[in-house]
């Protein structure tokens, strides 16, 4: 089969389509043959090596936390699904190729495309674990700062349909549709305390910073204090006493991905939307993702 691997860390020029071993479905796992792979910051990150500590890289890797695709062999002891099953989960190993394991997972409805559901569980995750931190409860004001992105969007969607008012930052070229999920919106960048005081004068209850672009300050400022402040962007959040929700396996859960796709197939929320390239193209998916900073990228077998 064909995988996408880097034998070192660097430009995107790294990757590289090679072929290898189709992988065997251990105890628990399933095999799918991958519909679609999502592209993640994260993934950029990994392979620049900015999270290495400087270490060189072991043995070539793969990458892609994220995947959907049909059932292809399942390992022992798997009973919920068989083979020709539509699924999403986050795969084991990489979801660059072919073919991916999966140890989590869910059905995916038929209402979504493979492309839909492949973008789903990453940025689905942060925002349900943003907003499990935050807890905002209706009738209080939360701020999101980048409320156009793949998680902002989808946090601001789920808190607006739960109640809670919803003041959401982007770029200009994108207020419009951070007002379209049901927000209201400003800039990021100087002056937003300001902005947001303009928005709600009563205050802010609380504040997810989806996005970086050194908003932390203003937020502490509008809470005054880090209470109810979160990051899942901001490296800064380290010097400011502020949490940062990196998230972990032991949040990759197969209720979650059930959540996060059957509100997307009843219309509930809508998945990032994701331009589509071939697996051959991660090269370029990985340029276009760090030269825009943000936007959903899949990856097409």
């Amino acid at each position: 089969m064909r995988a996408v691997r880097f034998a070192e860390y660097g430009a995107p020029s790294v990757l590289k389509v090679v072929e290898t071993d189709v992988p065997e479905p251990g105890p628990g796992q399933v095999r799918v043959a991958v519909r679609a792979a999502g592209v993640n910051p994260i993934d950029v990150k990994v392979r620049s090596g900015s999270m290495s500590g400087g270490e060189p890289l072991a043995a070539p890797r793969s990458l892609g936390s994220e995947v959907s695709g049909v059932v292809d062999a399942v390992g022992d002891g798997v009973t919920d699904v068989s083979a020709g099953d539509a699924v999403a989960g986050w795969p084991i190993g990489g979801g660059y190729a072919d073919y991916a394991l999966l140890s989590v997972y869910a059905a995916k409805p038929d209402a979504l495309t493979w492309e839909q559901a492949a973008a789903l569980p990453v940025a689905g995750e942060a925002a349900l674990r943003s907003l499990r931190a935050l807890k905002p409860g209706r009738g209080e004001t939360l701020l999101i700062n980048g409320a156009s992105g793949a998680v902002g969007a989808l946090a601001t969607q789920i808190a607006v349909a739960d109640g809670v008012t919803v003041i959401g930052t982007a770029g200009p070229a994108n207020l419009d549709r951070v007002r379209a999920l049901g927000a209201a919106a400003t800039t990021h960048g100087p002056g937003l305390a300001d902005r947001v005081r303009d928005l709600a004068p009563q205050g802010v209850d609380a504040v997810l910073d989806a996005a970086g672009h050194g908003a932390l300050p203003d937020a502490i400022a509008l809470r005054g204090g880090v209470d109810r402040v979160v990051t899942i962007a901001d490296p800064a959040a380290f010097d400011l006493g502020v949490p940062f929700l990196s998230g972990g396996p032991e949040d990759q859960t197969a209720e979650v991905l059930r959540t996060l796709l059957e509100a997307a197939a009843q219309g509930r929320i809508t998945p990032p939307a994701a331009q589509s390239m071939r697996l051959d193209q991660a090269v370029q998916a990985h340029e276009l993702l760090e030269a825009r900073g943000s936007g959903k990228i899949v990856l097409i077998p």
